[in-house]
């Protein structure tokens, strides 16, 4: 991601809360270190179901966008087979970002496009399930990112965002957000830059732990993906 990083000034603390960045940092190591804890089995399973029904690696690896521009790599257990074109996304994306709104009216999620060719079958039940985000349990752990947090940019989406949605690069990026818990699928990618910046103007301990709480039945109803 050379030649892509932005340099942002420091973000300043949230208005009367000095203390919510530590916080919510301690949460975030708590969390994701239990959750890490009581879910290994289910990671080892998910380890062996994908080595074993297509080619290539468990974990998949990318460079996203976090705080402050800064690069780092985030971790997913990989739902494409390997070696795939990524042309067709960047056109939805594209798309999205420019005002259109390509997908069907009963979509599964903003950022997916729905019958994925590249997409394997075990890769589509993570999806809807949500289980390939659980890596980034390691990145959250790392500082890369938070439990609670507007979503990962690649850099090239960066580069087609309105000047008003880089503040979304003041705080940590995260797992879950306030678009998620919003209707994510019903949203317009426009909807849900403009709720990743409301986040970062209104956030809040009460914000951080609702938004926690909000995503445990959204993912059980297969909503936040």
């Amino acid at each position: 991601m050379q030649g892509h990083t932005m340099r942002l000034a420091p973000p300043a603390a949230a208005s009367g809360q000095p203390l919510l960045e530590p916080v919510t940092r301690a949460l975030d190591i708590a969390i994701a270190a239990l959750a890490l804890v009581v879910l290994a089995p289910l990671l080892v399973v998910v380890v062996v179901l994908v080595l074993t029904t297509s080619r290539g690696p468990a974990l998949f690896r990318q460079a996203r966008v976090g705080r402050l521009g800064r690069p780092f790599v985030m971790y997913k257990f990989r739902t494409m087979r390997v070696g795939c074109d990524d042309r067709i996304h960047r056109e939805y994306v594209t798309s999205m970002l420019s005002g259109s709104d390509p997908r069907p009216c009963q979509s599964n999620g903003l950022f997916k496009l729905e019958r994925d060719p590249r997409v394997t079958p075990v890769g589509g039940l993570l999806r809807r399930t949500s289980l390939d985000e659980l890596p980034q349990l390691f990145n959250v752990l790392r500082g890369e990112m938070s439990l609670v947090g507007p979503r990962p940019a690649l850099a090239w989406e960066v580069s087609l965002y309105e000047p008003h949605h880089r503040r979304r690069f003041e705080v940590r990026p995260g797992i879950t957000g306030l678009w998620q818990v919003r209707g994510r699928s019903k949203l317009s990618m426009l909807e849900a830059l403009d709720l990743d910046v409301e986040y970062v103007t209104r956030r809040s301990l009460r914000l951080y732990l609702s938004i926690l709480a909000m995503t445990v039945p959204v993912v059980l109803r297969g909503g936040a993906r």
